[in-house]
């Protein structure tokens, strides 16, 4: 084999490699052992404490049911959202809740949300940082004093009931919700899902 054709059959064995390695890389990523990945929307039956299904099965028909009710308005009205109160006696991530019914509410485009108590702290800090650190252009900064009042509020909590006899264990969930308008006080719209989960020991 002549140099010409020792640096061609190299090249092509780079070629070859490289194609190789992004090939399987395009493929997905590798899963070792025994995970596996399964529909993230697929009914979660592990057991019978607040799970997936029980999260988005709430997000979606509360979201559906304020949308619908929210048709009538005019224009986007603007809204702030607190945090889902946990009543339960286990834990429940009621910031996820909180999350998904507003991710489904802007999906659906009947509604604007002005910044919740809960990131109030950091929308106060960056408008710190762009005014008062004197790092910015004044001419590009947010303006403090700006910000819009929220004409509704929505606020909710879930709570349940826990019964065991010596072979079953019966959870009740309630979930409630209800859009105050921040003016006159006065409830425009609630709603609420229940959901029941038992299971034989």
């Amino acid at each position: 084999m002549n140099p010409t054709q020792t640096r061609q059959s190299r090249l092509s064995a780079v070629v070859i490699s490289s194609a190789l390695l992004f090939g399987c890389a395009a493929s997905g990523p590798t899963v070792q052992n025994n995970v596996t990945y399964g529909d993230a929307k697929a009914v979660e039956q592990v057991t019978n404490e607040f799970g997936s299904t029980d999260l988005q099965t709430i997000a979606e028909s509360m979201a559906r049911s304020l949308a619908q009710s929210m048709a009538k308005e005019p224009t986007k009205p603007l809204v702030t959202i607190a945090e889902v109160k946990n009543k339960t006696s286990e834990y429940i991530d009621t910031r996820s809740i909180t999350d998904s019914i507003r991710v489904q509410l802007l999906k659906g485009g009947t509604m604007r949300f002005a910044t919740d108590i809960a990131g109030m702290q950091n929308q106060t800090d960056e408008l710190a940082r762009q005014n008062q650190s004197g790092l910015y252009k004044q001419a590009t900064t947010a303006k403090t004093g700006k910000m819009q009042g929220a004409k509704y509020r929505i606020e909710g909590n879930i709570t349940s009931i826990v019964k065991n006899s010596r072979d079953v264990k019966d959870v009740f969930y309630k979930f409630s919700l209800i859009l105050t308008d921040n003016e006159s006080g006065t409830i425009e719209w609630a709603d609420e899902k229940e959901i029941r989960k038992t299971s034989k020991r």
